[in-house]
């Protein structure tokens, strides 16, 4: 606010900068759509590397390529990637087990515990309980372990009570990232493990031969030897203690620690024995008239409860694939990300029909349009020379589009999973070029060239020469190359509309994606705008700010020209907007720019000249 002056000297009166900064948006974040071993169906979920993916969509798959692709593509400079599951309809199941309760005497469904997500990953999931609460009676702690993430999440002093604050079904499904939890009633679930009877004040005589099974393999031990355990245990405490000490001494099968980690705890005057593991087999069993006799073996759980009947579900078909926007799946589910500027569909060029193919990328061709993203398009697993090349380029006119690009051959690397060569589609690596390159130099690089090695990649396809290279070239054909010391190259850089016969403004896959860098960075920047008086102090302030953004990618040599006038202009004043624009609430900023092109063909001209130099 104003500064009121009320005595002589100097006042200091802080003012808000006109400009508003325009902020340069991400180039290469990309969006995987397909199929996974685990993960959020139709849901996309951001990564940041391979061992990212690997946690929450269970790494690579032999039935689809995509998690070969995101490797390939942090492998070759990547950084951050979208993923999309994406299933047939009417597959997937999501793996469950219930609880029982047996608190009332007789045995009742309590708790359903299910998977998060669909697939057979659910199988590897351990659920156990145990009443070690301040309320053993009302209350319980829950604790879920993925066996093959390694992750672990606890749940305390959970009831089966509806009114109470830490009801099961709230709490779980609120806090876990890995299960979801349903009422089936109102008993708490009984523990995970086996739980004795309850214990009298004065213990019995434990001087007895018990046995005990775990699994298939069954031990014979002496629970107190007054000669070797010295004075008897005189409470619950103290037994629980020799018990534990005297399973974890009993030899387990080959390779196996059920029982070395036996653990046996306290619940009021019972005794829990788990086993040293997670699998379900592992049930703690007490056998014979001693254990009998000592009340050891009052109910029997496994070490941990395991769900089943989860399914991974098919591979998406087109349809899948494709999604509604309405429903927001397959790879209509991008339109709720704001940050994905690549999109590849690595499943899409095993397809046999190509009709299947176009139709697929021609509604990802559309959603690029709609969200100014661009198509990393894979030649069909099926051009296994460059005639059939050739002969199959047609059928893809109907994907004719600067938003796209398409890209010949297939890639041969080692699959991890085999340790043998195998055939991939080569966009999740061409992705991952474009992102290194704007890491490096910036979006309006053509990525391809000699430092767009292909790492990790063995050999293509199909070879191409020169030759053949020229005749795939001129229609929009991306080719990937091998050449002596470098290696495999990407080794083109038009977008599917850049084949010569069409002379499009838009033939260089760098220059549509500065396009696209310019035009969403300004849309997000001059959001400002809106509701703005629309006069010429507006008008100035918006040449000003664009002018700054767009000065900076020149100072960046992003555009061709020697100056900011032979680079770039921003014109917003009243001849752009007219006094008829103003009226209906409308302000035009028209924005031009001269874009840097690749050198797509070198002519070195050489003269022989005769005759000879005086020195």
């Amino acid at each position: 606010m104003p500064t009121t002056p009320s005595y002589p000297g100097v006042y200091i009166e802080e003012l808000s900068s006109t400009v508003r900064t325009v902020a340069a948006v991400t180039t290469s974040v990309t969006a995987f759509v397909g199929h996974t071993r685990r993960g959020p169906v139709n849901r996309p979920v951001a990564v940041s590397g391979f061992a990212d993916y690997e946690r929450r969509f269970g790494g690579l798959d032999r039935s689809s390529p995509l998690g070969h692709a995101v490797q390939q593509f942090f492998l070759n400079g990547g950084s951050s990637a979208v993923v999309v599951r994406v299933t047939k309809e009417g597959t997937g199941t999501c793996a469950a087990v219930t609880l029982a309760s047996t608190r009332d005497g007789a045995e009742a469904p309590s708790l359903t515990v299910t998977a998060k997500e669909p697939g057979a990953w659910g199988a590897g999931l351990r659920i156990a309980v145990d009443h070690d609460t301040p309320q053993p009676g009302e209350t319980f702690n829950l604790r879920v372990l993925d066996t093959a993430g390694g992750l672990r999440e606890s749940f305390d002093g959970l009831s089966m009570d509806s009114d109470h604050p830490r009801f099961a079904p709230t709490v779980v499904n609120a806090g876990s990232s890995l299960v979801e939890a349903a009422a089936e009633g109102s008993g708490t679930p009984d523990p995970s493990g086996t739980v004795s009877k309850p214990f009298p004040a004065e213990l019995p005589r434990l001087d007895r031969q018990v046995e005990v099974r775990i699994g298939g393999t069954a031990r014979t031990f002496t629970l107190h030897d007054p000669g070797r355990d010295g004075d008897a245990p005189a409470g619950v405490a103290e037994l629980a203690l020799l018990l534990e000490r005297k399973l974890r001494a009993l030899p387990d099968a080959p390779g196996r620690r059920a029982f070395a980690g036996t653990r046996v705890t306290v619940s009021g005057r019972r005794l829990r024995v788990v086993a040293g593991s997670t699998d379900p087999a592992d049930t703690v069993r007490f056998l014979g008239e001693a254990a009998n006799d000592l009340g050891l073996e009052a109910s029997a759980n496994p070490p941990a409860f395991a769900p089943a009947g989860g399914a991974d579900g098919e591979a998406p078909g087109p349809v899948d694939l494709i999604g509604s926007e309405a429903g927001a799946d397959g790879i209509q589910a991008l339109r709720l990300v704001e940050d994905v500027n690549l999109l590849v569909l690595p499943e899409v060029a095993g397809y046999d029909s190509t009709d299947d193919m176009v139709t697929v990328l021609s509604a990802a061709e559309a959603l690029c349009r709609d969200k100014r993203m661009f198509l990393v398009a894979d030649a069909p697993a099926a051009w296994r020379s460059v005639d059939a090349a050739r002969a199959g380029i047609a059928a893809f006119d109907p994907v004719r589009s600067s938003h796209a690009a398409l890209y010949f051959p297939h890639l041969e690397t080692v699959d991890p999973l085999t340790g043998r060569l195998r055939a991939f589609p080569p966009s999740g690596a061409v992705a991952g070029v474009m992102a290194r390159t704007d890491s490096e130099r910036g979006v309006w690089k053509a990525p391809a060239g000699t430092d767009t090695r292909l790492a990790g990649v063995r050999a293509l396809t199909v070879p191409l020469t020169d030759r053949e290279n020229g005749l795939l070239n001129p229609q929009g054909l991306n080719c990937l190359r091998t050449f002596p010391v470098v290696g495999s190259v990407v080794w083109g850089a038009r977008t599917l509309e850049g084949a010569d016969a069409l002379h499009s403004d838009w033939k260089y896959v760098p220059v549509r994606r500065l396009a696209l860098h310019i035009e969403e960075s300004l849309y997000r920047g001059t959001k400002w705008v809106v509701f703005e008086p629309n006069d010429e102090r507006l008008w100035a302030q918006i040449r000003l700010n664009v002018g700054a953004f767009l000065h900076t990618l020149f100072q960046q040599g992003a555009f061709r020209g020697s100056s900011a006038r032979e680079s770039y202009f921003v014109k917003c004043d009243g001849q752009t907007t007219t006094r008829e624009d103003v009226d209906r609430g409308v302000v035009n900023v028209v924005v031009g720019f001269a874009p840097v092109k690749p050198a797509e063909f070198v002519v070195v001209k050489i003269e022989q000249m005769a005759g000879q130099f005086e020195v």
